[in-house]
């Protein structure tokens, strides 16, 4: 019997996964006869309603702000204010996450940002103490 590696850090959403040497990334899948991207395994085309032509793809970790908002109130625990941001990646899809590294302020936040993917600690831990990675978004320095 093998033991569990409870240093290893579990995914908050099912589309986050690790490859061999540990670096995250986000999965998604592409629709074959339309070319529709959404985040996670999927079956059935969000877009044309294809059944069984979604293959699976590593989504992008570049991207640009569409739309966001400030949020002022939250769960017990969570700092506020912070960016709740939907963001078109590159190559197709969209993703929701929050926005880091960037002011709460509208006056700061321009509509077409480059983004990209960062990933880290959420700040909570799993029932056996290992921590829980998730994607954020930070504004992309420069992008090619």
């Amino acid at each position: 019997m093998t033991e569990a590696n409870t240093s290893a850090p579990v995914p908050a959403v099912s589309f986050l996964h690790f490859d061999e040497v540990g670096c995250a990334y986000l999965r998604g899948a592409r629709c074959t006869d339309c070319g529709a991207v959404a985040p996670g395994e999927r079956h059935v085309c969000n877009a044309c309603g294809a059944r069984g032509r979604m293959k699976s793809i590593r989504l992008s970790e570049s991207g640009t702000l569409y739309s966001y908002t400030i949020v002022h109130r939250s769960f017990p625990g969570v700092q506020t204010p912070f960016i709740a941001a939907i963001v078109d990646l590159d190559g197709g899809g969209a993703l929701q996450g929050t926005l880091l590294g960037v002011e709460a302020d509208p006056a700061r936040i321009p509509f077409g940002l480059p983004v990209k993917l960062i990933y880290r600690h959420s700040g909570q831990t799993s029932a056996d103490g290992r921590p829980f990675h998730s994607y954020y978004f930070a504004p992309a320095e420069n992008r090619t």
